[in-house]
């Protein structure tokens, strides 16, 4: 399967889609959004692939989406970096510092990732880790409401 028939809708399969992704990207933002990929399933198995926001009538491959109990993080490229938001960033404890970007907003908070650059990976996998524990909680607490008739 080619990028080009991922964008023209041939395969829906998520992974399948983020492996186009990342060969259309190529050089080191494909490297760079593989490497992340590689960290985030490593830290969690359980964590599906998603993509959204596709657009096939003009090639757009979608943003990868990685989620358990809601969305952990997205992988968006641009020109000079690729970015890694975090759904819930704010709510997370980041110790070791890995996030640069998106740092005033109520929510979430992001990794830009510039060429050269890579984020420590034991780091890296504890964020996922606590992202995956975060939205677990929520998902507890909506459920347990769910449960209580509220």
């Amino acid at each position: 399967m080619t990028p080009n028939d991922a964008a023209a809708g041939h395969d829906d399969d998520p992974s399948r889609l983020i492996d186009a992704r990342l060969a259309a990207l190529g050089g080191w933002r494909g490297e760079a959004l593989a490497r992340a990929r590689k960290l985030i399933l490593e830290a969690d198995p359980a964590v599906v692939e998603t993509v959204k926001w596709r657009k096939p009538s003009n090639g757009m491959l979608g943003v990868p989406v990685w989620e358990r109990d809601g969305i952990i993080c997205t992988g968006e490229t641009y020109k000079t970096y690729v970015k890694l938001t975090f759904a819930e960033g704010a709510s997370l404890d980041d110790p070791s510092g890995l996030f640069n970007a998106s740092l005033d907003g109520g929510v979430r908070r992001a990794i830009d990732i510039r060429e050269g650059e890579a984020p420590d990976a034991a780091a890296f996998k504890a964020l996922v880790r606590a992202a995956v524990a975060f939205n677990a909680a929520k998902a507890a607490a909506r459920a347990g409401k769910r449960r209580r008739g509220g």
